[in-house]
């Protein structure tokens, strides 16, 4: 990212103006200002750019509905010419036309030919430019990912994602590959993978902020990541439909983002000590693949009945919140791409989000609020438990009726959890159905930042 933005002082001044604010603003401009906004119709909406005498590009006037949005600006960069731009305003406005700037650059190019050229945004100091390319570099990785075909985005793939994360922040990775999940008491995780030709697997990173060499890591708070990251869903046996299984390859959305929290959490060095969880595999269907009616015995030692195949993503995700569970962290954190019901209730554009800690769900949906990050909190209500119910085994894996089956997920894990464990669920679409400012369609950060932002003033 760092081509799109510069430090100093120089650029063409960029003037973002409320556009219900637009007639006053130009009483104040100079005769020649308004002459030419007068004649080229300008009303204070969108892009306005403004010539000197000698007919060069001296002044851009932006116009918004809503200038304290942080993806208002996101379509300006592509409305730029080349060259260099600053923004007049507070720290404020230029800290939120920064990371509109950032986001609205992005293009999914893996497959293209070419790239076109973009402006750069001069910003006043470093601090800001390396603040805003890491919350800019982190959306991206989350839609890169997300927008790579399963073909290239296999369980093995983000493993190398994250082995390259380590290397980068200096962390350890271990990654429990194919039968040696069975070897290691992770069965569910291999049971959805198995009938892949690319290999399930337990991806496991963990770092530690330097300050913990100094006062022992034990002094530290311990926050654990778990993600989903089911790399294409067919459905397995219970087969999807043609167009539910079109967009699949975003199935690993949530681990997606537990990648990028990991990095920007590693980048800005909070004093934490991380643990990052991926339970990687591909729902496919084979000779070997899990069966409707099959009866597994989990990590955590509670069997669950398969009521359906596709259903697999908390299948995956219990062993691996199991595991996290086992070290007691300060913060147990989640992301799933998990129910089409959480869509139906919320629509595409809504993090969900559950959690046992009624203050924490509180705080987390403030802090998605500030930054345009929307999280809405979801009920885990525990009477639904009865949806659970076998007469087999401890557990199935999903009701028989669709109503209220995003709240039934979250019962699921948090059967896997401990009461004294501090966690959260983030039941995201991770895809853009329409082009927004600054969003385009596609794989997309949802609650990313309000987590993140929420780690921030807690720990940071």
């Amino acid at each position: 990212m760092t081509s799109l933005f510069a430090t100093g002082t120089q650029g063409t001044p960029i003037t973002i103006l409320q556009s219900d604010q637009f007639p006053h603003w130009l009483e104040n401009q100079s005769s020649p200002t308004k002459t030419w906004m007068t004649a080229s119709g300008y009303q204070g909406q969108g892009l306005c750019l403004i010539p000197n005498r000698e007919g060069h590009l001296s002044q851009v006037v932006y116009g918004v509905d809503d200038i304290n949005h942080h993806f208002a600006c996101g379509d300006l960069i592509s409305q730029l010419p080349e060259g260099e731009f600053r923004i007049e305003g507070d720290d404020d406005l230029i800290k939120r036309t920064a990371f509109a700037w950032g986001v609205g650059a992005y293009r999914f190019q893996r497959y293209k030919n070419g790239n076109d050229p973009m402006p750069t945004l001069v910003l006043p100091n470093e601090s800001l430019k390396v603040t805003t390319e890491r919350e800019v570099d982190a959306v991206n990785l989350v839609r890169d990912l997300i927008n790579t075909p399963a073909q290239d985005m296999m369980p093995e793939h983000l493993g190398d994602c994250v082995a390259s994360l380590a290397e980068t922040f200096a962390a350890d990775v271990e990654q429990i590959i194919g039968d040696d999940l069975l070897t290691h008491n992770y069965p569910t995780i291999h049971a959805v993978g198995r009938a892949s030709e690319h290999a399930p697997r337990l991806i496991d990173l963990r770092w530690c902020h330097k300050r913990g060499e100094k006062s022992g890591e034990e002094n530290l708070p311990k926050i654990t990541l778990v993600g989903k990251g089911v790399c294409f869903d067919s459905g397995g046996l219970d087969v999807k439909s043609a167009d539910g299984m079109r967009n699949m390859k975003k199935d690993m959305g949530g681990a997606a983002h537990a990648i990028a929290l990991a990095q920007l959490i590693m980048a800005h060095q909070l004093p934490v000590r991380l643990r990052l969880l991926i339970p990687a595999v591909e729902n496919a269907i084979a000779h070997n693949a899990y069966r409707p009616g099959d009866v597994i015995k989990t990590r955590k030692g509670l069997t669950v009945e398969i009521h359906n195949t596709d259903a697999e993503g908390r299948l995956v995700l219990c062993d691996a919140l199991a595991e996290a569970d086992t070290e007691s962290p300060d913060l147990l954190i989640d992301f799933a791409t998990l129910t089409g019901s959480c869509r139906v209730a919320l629509g595409t554009e809504l993090a969900g989000l559950f959690s046992n800690r009624k203050d924490l769900a509180a705080k987390l949906c403030e802090a998605g609020e500030a930054i345009n990050d929307p999280v809405c909190a979801l009920p885990l209500h525990a009477p639904y438990r009865d949806f659970l119910n076998s007469d087999i085994a401890d557990l199935v894996n999903c009701p028989s009726s669709p109503k209220g089956a995003a709240i039934v997920a979250a019962l699921y894990l948090e059967s896997f959890i401990s009461d004294s464990t501090p966690w959260c669920h983030f039941d995201i679409m991770a895809w853009n159905t329409r082009a927004l400012p600054g969003r385009p369609v596609g794989g997309e950060a949802m609650g990313l930042r309000a987590m993140f932002d929420y780690l921030v003033a807690t720990y940071g």
